[in-house]
């Protein structure tokens, strides 16, 4: 304990008085003990609640489809189930799928709860509090679900279970708020600082030292009629009068000197870590520059939402086998648009496919949502360099092959024979010879070869 407290205090130069002054106990600050620190208590942190709500809004606004492989490529599954674009009936697909990712990044642990027909088709999904259900196995190693308020168990058919991060041998995954509630009971000690210092009128406590004695009563007054004068942010400011020798003595540090700037912002820098979101999505001063923002988008991509992405496809990807032909179908959100660079680099990446024969000029109309070209030409690749339609691309391969010939032949090799080498049809002559041996200006169209006759 000493030297989680030796870091916090001496690298931040938070005296114990400060702390002391606010009126909090030091043993208990940034445990749950005291320092309450909970699902409702952890979202009334600024930082987390912005780190929470950038996560959760960013994925719930993509676009989520449903797709199905065949033979290695993906097609759209047509038609689609009404739940991959409206899951739940009675809210918006943003709502449900934040409420989701909230309960994972909070509590460590999603359930959505699935309503079927008798048909086994799936006709709504809820999102469940995840403070009311326990997930257990049953004899079998099977999943089972006790809910608050309901007589029987829920099985893994009504209930989809989306663990955050797992303990080996555990069911249920690591809350953060649970794991990091020295973090975050810091970070709300900090905040509880912060309110009472300004509070008090930019003294969080001190004493008066008056030469002599004075009793209780005497004590009380004093303290009584300089409070409410002094004390509240309004009375900040108000000249203070001490008589008979008394004197006001501070007992906390002034916040510049207390470095108490700095310790909020450490706060907020280990609130983006527990979250993995960049520092300049979290508006840190300081901690990022205009050429590395781009950079910072594509780590937050990569390593903040694409893990969650992949558990949610994961876990909802088997609902789809229970429509019709949907065996090998999966739902997937659309990333797309938060991987966009600049329109500059956007064209030269197009161009390049394009070039290379893997994109067609309607697949880059449809990646910048633009209305296809109706025509076949625009839904051909293009052949790599000749930029021809692939149809064409004989054409290019017959070029090389004349040539060839062409250099066989000026060699000396029979014409008739270099012709089926090359895979050439065979092709009449005119007899004429060839016109790097005579110029065609100087023949005789009458008697083409006269000019030839010793």
């Amino acid at each position: 304990m000493a030297s989680f407290w030796d870091r916090v205090f001496n690298r931040r130069a938070l005296s114990f008085q400060s702390i002391w002054g606010a009126g909090d106990d030091l043993v208990t600050i940034g445990t749950q003990s005291a320092t309450i620190v909970d699902s409702k208590t952890a979202l009334q942190i600024n930082s987390v609640y912005s780190a929470v709500s950038l996560i959760s809004d960013t994925i719930s606004s993509l676009p989520v489809d449903a797709f199905v492989r065949r033979d290695g490529a993906r097609y759209p599954f047509r038609p689609a189930p009404d739940w991959v674009y409206k899951p739940d009936v009675d809210t918006t697909k943003e709502a449900f799928w934040g409420a989701v990712i909230v309960s994972m990044l909070i509590d460590g642990n999603a359930y959505v709860r699935v309503f079927s027909n008798p048909q086994g088709e799936i006709v709504n999904m809820m999102v469940l509090n995840p403070i009311e259900v326990e997930p257990i196995r049953n004899g079998l190693g099977q999943l089972m679900f006790r809910h608050e308020g309901m007589d029987r168990m829920l099985t893994s058919e009504e209930v989809v279970f989306i663990p955050d991060v797992v303990r080996p041998g555990h069911i249920k995954g690591v809350s953060r708020v649970e794991a990091l509630k020295n973090n975050f009971g810091l970070a709300i000690a900090l905040e509880n600082y912060a309110s009472r210092f300004f509070g008090s009128g930019t003294h969080t406590s001190g004493v008066i030292e008056f030469p002599g004695n004075l009793t209780a009563e005497q004590a009380k007054s004093l303290q009584d009629g300089f409070d409410a004068r002094h004390r509240g942010w309004q009375k900040a400011h108000k000249t203070a009068v001490l008589s008979g020798g008394a004197k006001y003595v501070p007992t906390t540090s002034e916040n510049d000197k207390a470095q108490f700037i700095e310790a909020r912002k450490f706060a907020v820098e280990e609130i983006a870590r527990a979250f993995r979101v960049p520092s300049s999505m979290m508006n840190i001063e300081g901690s990022f520059t205009y050429s590395s923002v781009e950079q910072q988008n594509l780590a937050f991509v990569t390593h903040c939402l694409r893990p969650i992405i992949q558990k949610l496809e994961s876990a909802f990807s088997p609902l789809m086998s229970r429509t019709q032909g949907g065996q090998n179908a999966f739902i997937k959100f659309n990333l797309d648009g938060l991987l966009r660079a600049d329109i500059e680099n956007r064209m030269s990446a197009y161009s390049t496919g394009l070039q290379s024969g893997f994109l067609t000029v309607n697949d880059v109309r449809r990646l910048e949502d633009l209305r296809p070209i109706d025509d076949p030409s625009a839904d051909q690749p293009r052949v790599p360099l000749a930029n021809l339609n692939i149809d064409a691309a004989e054409l290019v391969a017959t070029d090389k092959r004349v040539a060839m010939a062409s250099k066989l032949v000026l060699a000396g090799y029979d014409p008739a024979e270099v012709l089926s080498a090359m895979g050439l049809p065979e092709m009449s002559h005119t007899g004429v010879p060839s016109v790097q041996l005579q110029g065609l200006q100087n023949l005789n169209p009458e008697d083409p070869t006269s000019e030839y006759e010793v």
